[in-house]
């Protein structure tokens, strides 16, 4: 059967057509399971690596800060679940510290977040975080950090969709957490989902050192609209 609709263009024409198209950039495509593993490291580090859990504060911790030993060593102790340290969720209350955020630092350079993370203050050796988890914490800082405020309400509430957030947790999180988010006893979803830039993280990243599921990958409401159903569990 012949075409009933002939190109007017000669092989020629196609031929480069086609070399154009395939020539086309694209777009890079970001490593959402390094920049997850960031996002895991930046919350707990030594539950996620499994190094050796360290004790005494951290130097650039505040003497008169409220917490102690490995919890002042984890970064989202000073910088913030939101990022922006002083200038966000903490800057009042037991977890201020009058540290800045690392919002600034989104878009930077990789490397140079690399070599801040060995050099003072943070001072972090190789046995505490190898070169692939200060290159993996780096790609978080520099491009994983999200602007909560889209998500996020005045009061601190998330905004979403609740039902749409029910459908996806039904789906996604229920074989390990249960109905009511209460299946892993040690750790209820009802009684932590209250803070939620935390809770947004953890639905972005993971949990460090557990097999739960990253969503970076997905659209972020979908975080935002399983915290909006996290936070109707029972505490």
């Amino acid at each position: 059967m012949k075409n009933s609709v002939k190109s007017k263009a000669g092989p020629g024409i196609l031929f480069i057509g086609l070399a154009l198209l395939l020539a086309a950039p694209t777009g890079a495509i970001a490593d959402d399971g390094a920049i997850a593993r960031g996002g895991r490291l930046y919350d707990k580090w030594f539950g996620e690596n499994k190094a050796e859990k360290p004790t005494g504060n951290h130097l650039a911790y505040p003497a008169d800060g409220k917490y102690k030993d490995d919890a002042t060593w984890r970064c989202k102790e000073c910088h913030g679940w939101d990022y922006l340290g002083k200038d966000g969720a903490y800057s009042s209350g037991k977890h201020a510290t009058g540290i800045v955020g690392i919002s600034a630092a989104a878009g930077g350079d990789a490397a140079a977040i690399a070599a801040m993370l060995r050099a003072a203050p943070h001072g972090y050796t190789e046995k505490q975080l190898s070169a692939k988890d200060v290159e993996d914490l780096a790609l978080f800082v520099t491009q994983g950090q999200i602007d909560v405020k889209p998500y996020i309400d005045a009061s601190g509430k998330p905004i979403g969709d609740g039902a749409r957030g029910a459908n996806y947790y039904n789906t996604l999180c229920i074989g390990c957490h249960g109905v009511d988010g209460a299946k892993i006893k040690e750790a209820p979803l009802g009684s932590v989902a209250g803070n939620t830039p935390e809770m947004l993280h953890k639905v972005l990243n993971g949990q460090p050192g557990e097999a739960m599921p990253a969503l970076r990958a997905l659209d972020h409401q979908i975080a935002a609209d399983i915290v909006v159903h996290l936070q109707t569990f029972p505490k």
